[in-house]
């Protein structure tokens, strides 16, 4: 780590802290050059490998993006929004796996969808799923009836 000061290359860490529930360290530095002191912060970064094979960084506000176009016209609101992209992220992040492949975060994103509003939920699965016809429609509001989601593509039913 470089000092902002005077951009020695070394630094001596004085004291560690985990902040963000885990998801970030704060380190208080000192640099052995001039003696001034500075604070970094460290994040573990999730990525999520697309279907394409890129990888790109977790965005908890595209999850959340998407789940509003979902909950358009919906009585949905953006603490809940912000409260389902929190769930979401906290799963992902709890699987251990520093890549998630894009099928996950979608499945992800299904169960505590259906918790919020099963009309929202159907529209979300209906495009991650693929529906194709008015049954793929009819068997996912019989397992939502039954109380789940059923976490398989429309086709492997």
């Amino acid at each position: 780590m470089h000092c902002p000061f005077c951009r020695n290359p070394d630094s001596r860490v004085i004291d560690s802290r985990s902040i963000d529930d885990g998801a970030a360290i704060r380190r208080r530095r000192s640099c052995p050059e001039c003696g001034k002191r500075f604070t970094t912060q460290e994040n573990v970064l999730l990525m999520v490998a697309k279907r394409s094979g890129v990888t790109e960084p977790f965005s908890r506000e595209k999850i959340i993006a998407g789940v509003r176009r979902a909950c358009q016209g919906r009585p949905v609101d953006e603490d809940a929004l912000a409260k389902l992209g929190q769930r979401v992220e906290e799963a992902l992040r709890a699987s251990g796996s520093a890549e998630i492949p894009s099928h996950e975060v979608g499945l992800a994103i299904l169960g505590p969808l259906s918790e919020l509003d099963e009309v929202a939920y159907l529209r979300f699965a209906s495009v991650y799923r693929g529906f194709e016809s008015l049954d793929d429609f009819a068997r996912e509001i019989e397992i939502l009836r039954q109380g789940g989601s059923s976490g398989e593509p429309a086709g492997s039913r």
